[in-house]
């Protein structure tokens, strides 16, 4: 069973069938980094995300729809113009990528018919930063996916920020997960989806 979720109409369904296909980087070796003698669990903010040989070695299928690494992209754009045109190309970044990166290489972010966040570990939080302000400051209007370590308890707070479409963790339900969007019936802040806080949006009797 799928285990892809996407918001339509408001209302959120379990998607059969994904048309679009996530091209991912080649392994490399993992660097250990180190802050005041202890082991940084996520790359840092700004990091480059892969090396010129993963770049140059990354296999993309020569048709369908596909999701690149945001580096992919950028080094290697000449090769998508034309899919890019046709609507066949996304981007995803890693959490460490800046939106401001894939800003710089393509002003109108809303030829992209999608756009993702890989979230290594759902402990990371600065997925929900880069997705709010594609929305906001950035002006992104079409898919926003999550993918990665998806979890159930993070769905609500990723539709606060502007995802809507959430690849859950293959080990997880989708199912299960879908509920979590109803969680909360009442934020009390503002956010990307509700512009004000509750005080504002409900007049006191």
């Amino acid at each position: 069973m799928s285990n892809l979720i996407k918001l339509q109409n408001g209302s959120a369904v379990i998607v059969a069938d994904d048309s679009w296909q996530i091209v991912r980087l080649p392994a490399g070796e993992a660097e250990v980094k180190k802050q005041a003698g202890k082991v940084v669990q996520f790359r840092l903010t700004g990091v480059e995300a892969a090396t010129a040989e993963q770049i140059a070695a990354t296999a993309v299928p020569a048709s369908g729809k596909v999701v690149l690494p945001l580096s992919v992209f950028i080094a290697r754009r000449a090769e998508f113009e034309s899919r890019l045109a046709a609507g066949e190309v996304g981007v995803w970044l890693e959490t460490c990528e800046l939106v401001e990166t894939l800003a710089e290489a393509q002003a109108d972010l809303n030829v992209f018919p999608l756009i993702a966040v890989f979230i290594e570990r759902f402990a990371d939080g600065r997925a929900y930063s880069s997705a709010s302000l594609l929305r906001s400051r950035f002006g992104y209007r079409n898919e926003l996916r999550a993918f990665g370590d998806v979890l159930r308890d993070q769905l609500f707070f990723m539709k606060r920020c502007g995802f809507d479409a959430y690849q859950i963790r293959a080990d997880r339900s989708a199912s299960d997960a879908i509920a979590s969007l109803g969680d909360f019936s009442e934020p009390y802040q503002a956010a990307v989806v509700i512009d004000q806080p509750v005080w504002r949006r409900h007049a006191r009797g």
